[in-house]
């Protein structure tokens, strides 16, 4: 059981979230629709009907039209996790920070490699997480859900 955990952990994690904001999604779709029920003068439902109406599937459709936000996500956390056999991870045994002699980078860095890979400075910890920052810029910047 801990190797299938440890080898699908990127699979399980999201699989647990997605499942989890369903759920948190479905009890707050829930208590609003019943508000504006209740607004009209028309009676409430069960978390059941809610869950089985299409109001319900109407919402959760919505949200899967963020795929920037999913995308984010998924690259957040396969930073952090490691799946086996996927193809945006390491070899589980390799699993973790390269040092920079295997990175190739400041005094390892080859005589004919590119010039900031032969600095190891600011410019280096701003490549190294270049892809969260773009993420980051792109995702505050004003009207971004708007694009």
């Amino acid at each position: 059981m801990r190797r299938f955990v440890r080898e699908n952990g990127l699979s399980l994690f999201f699989f647990v979230i997605f499942a989890l904001t369903l759920v948190g999604q479905s009890f707050a779709g829930r208590s609003k629709y019943n508000a504006i029920q209740v607004e009209h003068g028309d009676s409430t439902i069960s978390w059941w009907s809610y869950v089985t109406s299409t109001d319900f599937g109407g919402s959760v459709m919505e949200n899967w039209q963020s795929e920037f936000l999913q995308f984010s996500l998924f690259i957040l956390a396969t930073i952090w996790l490691v799946q086996k056999g996927s193809n945006e991870s390491k070899v589980p045994a390799d699993a973790g920070l390269e040092s920079k002699a295997q990175q190739r980078i400041g005094r390892d860095a080859p005589q004919d490699g590119p010039r900031w890979a032969k600095l190891d400075d600011w410019r280096t910890r701003i490549y190294e997480n270049s892809l969260l920052l773009a993420m980051t810029v792109i995702f505050f910047a004003p009207g971004w859900h708007n694009r």
